[in-house]
């Protein structure tokens, strides 16, 4: 059986979707893929055999295919997740339970912080994770992450969701929402919060996927052994040299077309800044009981629907009237997206009230916290000048945003000078 080289690619295939669909697609891809990496998860190498499978020859058009037609709705496995992103560390970081029936009250600590996914996120963000996940069609999953002292876990079985949390012993219950009720959700149609469910190859690999355009070489680069199964391996990268985005690497179920692997390297070099893939993966029906939770003695049940509830109660209606985001996005000058595929920029324009001074403005901290204020970000942040006048960048690996003095943000999976053009150009 003749092994499978890295020689059948596609340039700029882009399947059949429709002219607005690919429009779209390109648009919102890149950044969302380093966005979603940036702001809550990031995943390092999973445990690959030893070797490489001798597989049939295929095209990356047809791998790309048997991703697409993949339909495998059961598994369970262990994922190994790890994050190298380059974040600053921030004081104060950290969330409300808010898509998971809680609210900002359920980010209390008298009402279930510990408990709240959005929090767990935070954690996701840096360092090495351990997940156990379990699926069983789109009624029920469960993710559980574990670390030395304790463990957190996420169960959706029908109607019910709750979410654990070894470590202070509280759960937090809630109802899971008709799938596409109101047309929009905090969480998925399947009841995992977003950040998490896609926290597995299969998400990312998806989502990476859909930039294959004209801004997108996509090649099958050889084959491995991943979790002891046989893949090809999918090699995604940006034609734009702009782009931080190295390259992705999707590691792709040779028998039933499931990703088993992501890795994104960025353009600098180094440890891959995003990283997912299976340790270990059975496909078979996972045990009934997988998906069955109660609360172990002792621990404290806080009831997401009731803290919803009051916190409408408190503050009026818990979802902004479509007048009142308009009159935010007015606010904020409006959403934009300038450029395509993996150099698109959004851009929110600023209000005019710029940043605090830094020292490269005379502050100090006779000055007050303002002054304070401008020394932290000048130490975060490098002073940048042109057209548009001048701001700080502030970068990570993968993202950088150009902050100007009079707060219009410019962000996205590009480089600093090309930050810098569109807010020349927008001048």
């Amino acid at each position: 059986m003749p092994r499978n080289e890295p020689t059948q690619g596609t340039e700029g295939w882009d399947g059949e979707r429709s002219p607005g669909r690919r429009k779209a697609v390109r648009y919102a891809v890149p950044v969302a893929v380093a966005g979603v990496a940036a702001a809550t998860i990031g995943l390092v190498p999973a445990f690959a055999g030893s070797g490489s499978p001798d597989l049939p020859k295929i095209s990356a058009q047809d791998l790309i295919a048997k991703v697409a037609k993949s339909d495998v709705q059961q598994l369970s496995g262990t994922v190994r997740v790890t994050t190298d992103l380059g974040l600053p560390s921030l004081p104060g970081a950290g969330g409300g339970a808010g898509g998971f029936g809680g609210g900002q009250g359920a980010g209390k600590g008298e009402d279930g912080a510990s408990a709240a996914p959005q929090n767990k996120l935070m954690e996701l963000a840096s360092g090495a994770h351990t997940l156990r996940v379990a699926a069983d069609g789109p009624e029920k999953q469960r993710v559980s992450i574990v670390d030395k002292a304790a463990e957190y876990s996420l169960v959706h079985n029908g109607n019910e969701l709750w979410a654990y949390d070894s470590g202070s012993n509280t759960a937090l219950h809630s109802t899971a929402p008709a799938a596409g009720r109101h047309g929009k959700q905090h969480r998925t149609a399947e009841g995992l919060p977003e950040g998490l469910k896609n926290a597995t190859p299969q998400d990312l690999a998806k989502q990476a996927l859909k930039a294959a355009g004209d801004t997108t070489s996509v090649t099958v680069d050889g084959t491995a052994k991943v979790a002891g199964r046989d893949a090809y391996q999918l090699l995604i990268k940006p034609k734009q040299a702009a782009s931080t985005v190295g390259s992705i690497r999707v590691a792709v179920d040779a028998d039933n077309g499931v990703p088993l692997k992501f890795t994104l390297t960025p353009k600098s070099g180094g440890a891959a800044a995003i990283d997912v893939g299976y340790t270990n993966v059975d496909f078979a029906k996972p045990a009934a009981s997988t998906f069955s939770f109660t609360p172990p003695k002792g621990a404290k049940v806080v009831e997401g629907d009731k803290a919803r509830a009051k916190e409408q109660r408190e503050h009026g209606k818990g979802i902004r009237s479509h007048k009142a985001v308009k009159d935010v996005k007015k606010d904020m000058g409006g959403l934009n997206v300038l450029g395509k595929g993996w150099t698109s920029i959004a851009t929110i324009k600023g209000d005019g009230s710029g940043l605090p001074a830094g020292k490269d403005q005379g502050a100090g901290k006779d000055q007050g916290a303002g002054g304070d204020a401008g020394k932290f970000l000048d130490s975060i942040g490098e002073k940048v000048n042109g057209s548009f006048g001048s701001g700080r960048v502030f970068s990570t690996r993968l993202v950088n945003a150009l902050v100007t003095d009079h707060g219009t943000v410019y962000v996205g999976a590009v480089d600093k000078q090309a930050l810098i053009d569109a807010a020349n150009a927008a001048k």
